[in-house]
């Protein structure tokens, strides 16, 4: 399992994330709403296609300024429009844990094993976050670690976080 942590913890952490050979990334991050900021900020920075997904909020652009994409309040709803979407996107489902159930499995086996021409990741996020049985072989596996971010380093003489 792979970790990061602070802004720049979090670039690497999405390139990890694009790296990912699956399109399926369980990513077990404690610090949420500190993540999805810095995703925020990340998106809009670097134009990236970043939604994330929150329980009765819905899926929603970061890219854009939290716009609300209609019709995704359920998760289920949420990875239709994920399987339906013809475009790049990361999709960060946040909270997920409760919701890796029935009909939500379904669709997120479909997404595991679509193959498209264009890359599209759904990141289920949550604190100690695991798949139900017989996903082990369709998912990639991360950590975020917002501690990570606050280590300091020595570089060139001086300590720096």
């Amino acid at each position: 399992m792979e970790r990061g942590g602070g802004m720049q913890g979090s670039a690497g952490l999405f390139e990890r994330i694009l790296g990912a050979e699956h399109n399926l990334v369980l990513l077990d991050a404690a610090d949420q709403d500190a993540l999805v900021a810095q995703l925020r900020l990340l998106a809009r920075r670097t134009g990236q296609s970043v939604y994330v997904w929150r329980d009765e909020a819905g899926l929603r652009s970061l890219r854009e300024g939290d716009v609300p994409v209609p019709g995704t309040k359920r998760m289920a709803d949420a990875l239709r429009y994920v399987l339906q979407s013809m475009h790049f996107g990361v999709y960060v489902f946040a909270e997920a844990a409760p919701h890796l159930r029935a009909p939500n499995t379904v669709l997120l086996r479909q997404i595991a094993r679509a193959r498209t021409t264009f890359d599209r990741r759904v990141v289920l996020m949550d604190a100690g976050i695991a798949m139900p049985d017989g996903f082990n072989e369709e998912v990639a596996r991360l950590r975020y670690d917002a501690a990570a971010a606050t280590r300091l380093r020595l570089r060139d003489g001086r300590w720096v976080v």
